[in-house]
């Protein structure tokens, strides 16, 4: 934005959000603003595609959608990475099974963790002695780690960098949006209830607001085929996330169901487009909802 932008300007540093005129040098939000020195420059990572998954609330699914969208654009053949910025609760590394791993250093890069021949991941977890040590940091070491795990790790040449960022609209997803070289937009996810999009929606004005452009949204657990019964039951309600879409005027790229086999899928380390066959439900729209990305990306 414009040094005389008319947005307001939000602080995010807790010690000096009171009294923040808008130059505080080491806030994200200042170089968001055009106030500041804020941000190092991009990032050097050689990546066509940085993709940003953003939800507005945290349990709408939003790592499980991260994971299984990475895995699909790995299988279909695309040098994908996954970064896992969720910093506090990081979780991608049990999704994919690699929980446990530790990075190495080669020369002077970081090596991520190879999951396949064409996904590579990184995340904070990789770095904790224990799974239940918490992480206790404040921006200015976020947007440090943040720019180590851009700049130092040697990705290699990507096609899609898949973003799994936390719930919310904080540090991380900001600093991220200004580091990381080619950002496509970003990807909202959210459930069917209303309670869920209504917070997901400003998720949408944050990207908006960044100048991101919204690739669009995926409305996750919509619906779900009993078991037992094998009837469809709307335990969330359905199409909420297309209809918040449609509101707002972003693209809509489809919808995945409530499945257990997802959640197991998630508790082994098998996402669920590499546990399930081509002929089962679930893996046809992750698969739909990857290739509406793709279309929505070279569209962009």
């Amino acid at each position: 934005m414009e040094e005389n932008s008319t947005e307001p300007y939000v602080c995010t540093d807790p010690e000096k959000k009171e009294t923040c005129s808008g130059e505080c040098e080491t806030c994200p939000s200042a170089s968001v603003h055009g106030k500041g020195a804020g941000l190092p420059e991009k990032a050097s990572i050689d990546v066509r595609h940085v993709i940003l998954v953003l939800s507005g609330k945290g349990g709408v699914g939003k790592s499980t959608v991260a994971v299984n969208l990475a895995h699909a654009l790995s299988s279909h053949g695309y040098n994908t990475g996954i970064l896992d910025l969720d910093l506090h609760g990081p979780s991608v590394p049990k999704m994919l099974g690699i929980d446990g791993s530790r990075l190495q250093t080669i020369g002077d890069k970081i090596e991520p963790i190879r999951v396949t021949g064409t996904l590579s991941a990184i995340s904070m977890a990789f770095l904790l002695p224990e799974t239940s040590t918490p992480v206790i940091w404040r921006g200015p070491m976020k947007m440090s780690a943040i720019g180590q795990f851009l700049n130092d790790v040697n990705w290699g040449s990507l096609d899609f960098l898949v973003v799994d960022l936390p719930p919310g609209t904080g540090d991380e997803a900001l600093t991220i949006a200004q580091l990381a070289p080619n950002v496509r937009g970003a990807v909202i996810v959210t459930t069917p209830q209303e309670v869920a999009t209504l917070e997901t929606s400003k998720a949408v004005r944050f990207a908006q607001k960044l100048e991101l452009p919204v690739l669009g949204v995926i409305e996750n657990m919509s619906g779900m085929v009993c078991p037992h019964c094998h009837a469809e039951i709307d335990v969330f309600g359905r199409g909420g996330g297309k209809r918040m879409a449609e509101k707002l005027g972003v693209p809509y790229l489809g919808s995945i169901p409530l499945d257990i086999d997802m959640r197991e899928a998630g508790d082994e380390g098998r996402p669920a487009v590499i546990r399930k066959g081509s002929d089962d439900p679930t893996w046809k729209a992750v698969d739909q909802v990857m290739e509406n990305l793709i279309r929505s990306v070279e569209e962009d």
